[in-house]
């Protein structure tokens, strides 16, 4: 892949760019990061940075190898998405604002492509947040049938928590995506 390849201009461009829509994200997310008391705000906003990084090398070279790892970070956002009790409709919610914001954002580096790679990245970018957002709605949905049969079909909010479990899952999926960026 040469250089100037603008799929590394988008990554490279959403590199520093990632921060600032983390903070848009996480603000707009507001009260349904703190909804419940069970998963602390850094928490969630560690798996918000975790999806925007494996996001980011969707789009880059790196974009077969890293869809697993994509896969397992959306299961593990509608498992955290359960937790923090949210409904189904704000699980997709989240991932569609979160396509608002690479929208916004990326305009600026795609409006100085041509036509065709400008239109391929926002494809490809459109198509793998859909893929997301279909893992996380089905793992939240896992979730929360798995905790209804674990009360004898009553659900209630999930006290046995291990927000350690939690953490050190996303500690596993970091890593990963740290071991792909370093591949590059």
């Amino acid at each position: 892949m040469r250089a100037s390849d603008p799929s590394i201009v988008t990554v490279r461009h959403l590199a520093v760019i990632g921060d600032s829509i983390i903070t848009e994200w996480a603000d707009w997310l507001g009260d349904r990061m703190t909804a419940s008391s069970a998963i602390p705000r850094p928490v969630v906003e560690r798996e918000l940075k975790l999806i925007l990084g494996v996001l980011d090398q969707t789009v880059g070279p790196m974009r077969r190898e890293v869809k697993e790892l994509w896969t397992r970070t959306f299961e593990h956002f509608g498992r955290l998405a359960a937790a923090r009790g949210l409904a189904s409709g704000e699980v997709v919610e989240e991932v569609m604002f979160l396509r608002i914001l690479l929208i916004r954002n990326l305009a600026p580096v795609l409006v100085r492509m041509r036509n065709r790679q400008a239109m391929a990245i926002i494809i490809r970018l459109n198509t793998v947040l859909d893929q997301g957002c279909a893992t996380a709605v089905v793992s939240y949905t896992d979730a929360l049938v798995a905790t209804i049969f674990a009360r004898n079909g009553v659900p209630a909010p999930d006290t046995n928590l291990d927000l350690g479990d939690i953490e050190r899952q996303l500690e596993h999926l970091e890593q990963e995506l740290a071991g792909l960026n370093q591949s590059l």
